[in-house]
């Protein structure tokens, strides 16, 4: 017992003298750049912070992006949204309606739904063959439903008329 305890006390010992970095290495010194000192009586020159390189689209998120319908989307309630693909970085879209303002990629989707994603906002726009919605995933609700321009709304109509098949309606499997 008294030896377990000399050697517990040893390794504690030299604990400190392996856990120091030298402080030109440190990760806490490298993270902060250099601030320079004003003096007292001057102002600083705040400098925008560069934005980050857009990762540029692939041929699927080219192809998804084609998808989207674009233009003023009447929705639920009388809101409107105004969806426009960006000019300058093909593939980018610009979301707004009254109180928000996106910028959204195209993500691919095993459902074949169309997703937009503004990932530092958690906004999601999904576009379906008969409406389209946005989303705020870190609220966790609907900011906008039933958009639709007038190709989904003829296909909504049609839905009305010509339901699809029940998923789970078993008539003509064999059984």
């Amino acid at each position: 017992m008294q030896k377990m305890t000399a050697i517990l006390l040893l390794a504690f010992l030299a604990l400190p003298a392996w856990s120091q970095v030298p402080a030109s290495t440190s990760k806490s010194a490298q993270a902060k750049p250099a601030q320079a000192k004003s003096k007292p009586g001057t102002s600083k020159t705040q400098v925008a912070p560069k934005a980050e390189p857009e990762t540029p689209m692939g041929p699927d998120e080219l192809a998804i992006a084609d998808r989207v319908h674009k233009g003023q989307l009447p929705c639920e309630l009388g809101a409107t949204v105004r969806l426009e693909a960006d000019a300058a970085q093909p593939g980018y879209f610009y979301l707004h309606g009254k109180g928000f303002r996106y910028r959204m990629h195209p993500v691919a989707t095993t459902t074949g739904a169309i997703r937009l994603e503004d990932r530092k906002a958690g906004a999601v726009w999904l576009q379906l063959a008969n409406k389209s919605m946005l989303m705020d995933q870190n609220k966790g609700r609907r900011l906008a439903d039933e958009c639709a321009n007038a190709e989904q709304v003829a296909f909504a109509e049609n839905m009305k008329t010509n339901p699809p098949p029940s998923l789970i309606d078993t008539s003509g499997t064999g059984r």
